[in-house]
């Protein structure tokens, strides 16, 4: 049997080129693998969320709030949402309606012609209050992609961290926002989450879930609102900042009058 050094040099490049591309083919199977393992286990933890904080029952289920001055009624079913935001300012009874097909605004019932920076800025507004008042609902939809991280101890409780990101196709003009999940290994609950986003500046948010509202089998949260001193603050960094005292808190996320009825 001849050995490596009996190979003419040509034969011996080749020789050493085929196993090089052998072993990396088999080190990119590996880390496919273990990436698609990750995602599983990242899926199922989302599973076992959406399940605690009321499952199947968020696809029926259409929730009317105050939040703000301002009354929503919100529904989201795996083909269809409608989002419905009312308030009375100088101008009249305005209702703000976000379906599928778009976003329309009425003054006093009658439809009212806007330009397309106010449709995204109204849109993206009824968007963001209907997200986190459905969480964990919808983190299933089409363009989420989910990662498990280290597991991880806040305040006494043991939780799984999931990050949250989303395509390009299909994940909205806000696809770029990134999201944390700390999620109870005990409850399944979601008691604090983190973002970034990039509108309006953008910048980095803590939150951490206070009052429940345990309605219809349907768990929706109430959230205090922090933010970090440096606008330029990591997201990864946000547990050990909340940890230290280090975050301000911005505001405070209560729904009012909440009802839950099904359609």
């Amino acid at each position: 049997m001849p050995t490596l050094s009996s190979y003419p040099f040509t034969l011996l490049m080749n020789y050493i080129s085929k196993n090089i591309l052998v072993a990396s083919l088999i080190c990119g199977l590996f880390l496919i693998m273990a990436a698609c393992q990750t995602e599983s286990e990242a899926q199922k933890i989302i599973n076992r969320a959406i399940d605690a904080h009321g499952g199947e029952q968020f696809q029926k289920a259409k929730i009317s709030f105050d939040f703000r001055d301002k009354h929503y009624k919100i529904f989201k079913s795996p083909d269809a949402f409608e989002y419905v935001r009312e308030f009375t300012d100088s101008l009249g009874f305005v209702r703000d309606v976000l379906i599928n097909e778009g976003f329309e605004r009425s003054i006093d019932g009658n439809p009212v012609s806007l330009e397309e920076k106010w449709i995204r800025a109204y849109s993206n507004s009824v968007n963001s209050v209907a997200y986190f008042a459905f969480l964990p609902y919808g983190l299933n939809d089409a363009a989420v992609q989910k990662t498990l991280l280290e597991e991880t101890q806040l305040e006494g409780q043991k939780y799984h961290l999931v990050k949250v990101t989303f395509e390009e196709d299909g994940g909205g003009e806000d696809f770029d926002d990134e999201f944390l999940y700390w999620i109870n290994q005990e409850t399944n609950l979601i008691d604090y989450l983190a973002y970034s986003y990039h509108t309006d500046g953008g910048g980095v948010r803590f939150r951490k879930a206070t009052k429940r509202h345990l309605l219809e089998g349907l768990t929706l949260q109430d959230y205090e609102n922090y933010q970090p001193k440096e606008k330029e603050t990591s997201l990864m960094d946000l547990e050990s900042l909340f940890v230290a005292g280090e975050l301000e808190l911005l505001s405070e996320i209560e729904l009012e009058n909440v009802e839950v009825t099904f359609k």
